[in-house]
């Protein structure tokens, strides 16, 4: 019965069209939706069904009964060649590179089929998908020729001006018509704005060169954008299709009649075409706490030697990408501490993300990652507050590092012993600044910049039986560097807590013991 009515819906559709036009168009091999597709015919069941070819309307154009629906795949099969304008792309047609032959998928079901198999052997676990179609930029140039070839032909009469000139669908467009509702019957969720990708990538190598060539005589012999293809693939194709798409909206309409071929040449090969599904970074946030002073933020190798036992980095993701079944990660941090400084208090900001997840973990699984952290053997680091994060938490965090507050404690030894007056000197200090120079230890990787930073404030707490050690407690801006400021680096930061107590000081071990970030909280 959906067949059939079906059929009804493309016969009544196809005959309101003017007959000499579209026997036209049939005679230049444009395909049975290209043509709804330029009559301006607006999204509807037709697109998707599979019974919409050009067997079909040159029999209902003949006036003879259409192909029995079983056999309909047989008989357009006859037809040699792809449709002029998108190279088979609407059709359902490509060359498969991998097992190298041609696929004709005439039925919408087989096509989308062949989608969700990929899907599921992936073992994605999703609850919505976006489909994404990259088309090669000769289907844009084959529509306008065949639009110039019926404007010269047919551009005085009404329906031209009614329906060609009319908005229409695009070929991307209308491939998602087409098989959209099959791909949501068979992954069994509803397509729309999602984080899971389903991405087709046509491309046309032949039919693409013969349009750079084009392209080429146009720029008068310029040919630095120019690539010759052997293999065609998205990335070498998009800086010189950026060039050719200029080029061609540059041309007025008789500059293009003059340099392309009216109607396109009959295509014997469709486009080859790609799948490929993603998902787009998932983000898991929280802070973390390490109590080693020999384990590096991130993993650190020089000259192929590992430094420290592990990585904060290294301790974290491996937990969490098992879970989320993730091809690779990348570790954000709200800053850094250096391999012998220890995170304590309410711990530092951080983000894993993980790139191409099949899996989004539950709170269970969050449970899991962090009793696994948390209860491992060694305890170098710990986490708390770890969340599945949505991705405006890499730019509150980025925003945030360079507006935050950290406070540190310090061990410091000075050269005399420290006095009440060194007491009241340094607590009676608020928001102090200080300039600093880029530190001698890291001058080879880094800038050599001058830096303003704020010293909020001080507070020291003596050491019990010693009177040249103390902790000193201080509230800094982001990005001071406190050892240094404590020593004073040869006079690159000034002023220091060896300046400010007019004797030499040394750092001998230091402890970050908050990061005030709201967001993390």
């Amino acid at each position: 019965m959906a067949e059939e009515e079906e059929l009804m819906t493309i016969r009544a559709t196809a005959l309101s069209l003017p007959h000499n036009a579209l026997n036209d168009l049939l005679s230049v091999a444009v395909c049975g939706r290209c043509i709804f597709r330029l009559f301006g015919i607006p999204a509807s069941s037709s697109y998707s069904s599979s019974l919409l070819s050009t067997s079909l309307l040159r029999s209902l154009l003949l006036d003879e009964e259409p192909p029995a629906s079983d056999s309909s795949q047989q008989y357009q099969g006859q037809e040699p060649g792809f449709c002029s304008i998108c190279l088979g792309v609407l059709q359902l047609a490509y060359y498969n590179r991998e097992q190298d032959k041609c696929e004709n998928k005439t039925l919408v079901c087989d096509f989308a089929l062949e989608i969700s198999q990929l899907v599921k052997r992936e073992e994605y676990n999703i609850d919505g998908f976006s489909l994404e179609i990259s088309l090669p930029l000769i289907i844009s140039a084959n529509e306008k020729a065949i639009r110039l070839y019926m404007k010269k032909k047919y551009g005085s009469e009404g329906w031209f001006q009614e329906k060609f000139l009319a908005e229409h669908i695009s070929v991307k467009d209308a491939l998602k018509l087409s098989i959209t509702s099959s791909l949501e019957t068979l992954l069994g969720v509803k397509s729309g704005v999602s984080s899971f990708r389903i991405r087709l990538t046509y491309c046309h190598a032949k039919a693409s060169s013969k349009l750079q060539s084009t392209n080429h005589s146009l720029d008068n012999g310029d040919d630095s954008h120019v690539q010759s293809r052997t293999e065609c693939t998205e990335e070498s194709s998009s800086e010189s299709d950026a060039v050719i798409r200029r080029t061609l909206d540059s041309l007025q309409d008789h500059e293009f009649c003059e340099r392309f071929i009216f109607p396109p040449e009959k295509v014997y090969e469709p486009c080859s075409l790609t799948f490929r599904c993603y998902r787009m970074p998932i983000y898991i946030g929280g802070r973390y706490l390490k109590y080693s002073r020999n384990v590096s933020q991130t993993c650190w190798i020089i000259d192929d030697e590992r430094m420290g036992e592990a990585s904060v980095e290294e301790i974290i993701s491996s937990n969490v990408l098992p879970i989320c079944k993730g091809d690779n990660f990348k570790f954000h941090a709200a800053g850094r501490e250096d391999i012998d400084v220890r995170m304590l208090g309410s711990g530092r900001p951080f983000l894993v993300e993980i790139q191409n997840a099949r899996h989004i973990p539950t709170s269970a699984d969050i449970e899991e990652i962090v009793d696994k952290i948390n209860n491992s053997k060694d305890k170098f680091v710990m986490v708390r507050n770890l969340n599945l994060v949505g991705s405006k938490a890499w730019t509150l965090m980025r925003e945030g590092e360079a507006e935050k507050q950290k406070q540190y404690a310090a061990l410091v030894w000075i050269s005399r012993p420290l006095n009440d007056k060194d007491l009241q000197t340094i607590s009676s200090l608020k928001d102090m600044d200080i300039l600093q120079k880029t530190p001698i230890r890291v001058l080879h990787r880094r800038s050599p910049l001058e830096r303003k930073r704020i010293i909020h404030w001080m507070m020291v707490e003596k050491i019990a039986g010693s009177c040249q050690y103390f902790l000193l407690h201080l509230c800094t801006q982001a990005g001071t560097y406190i050892k240094e400021f404590v020593h004073g680096d040869l006079g690159r930061t000034h002023p220091s807590i060896g300046s400010l107590l007019g004797c030499k000081a040394e750092i001998l071990q230091l402890d970050v013991t908050d990061v005030k970030m709201d967001y993390f909280n």
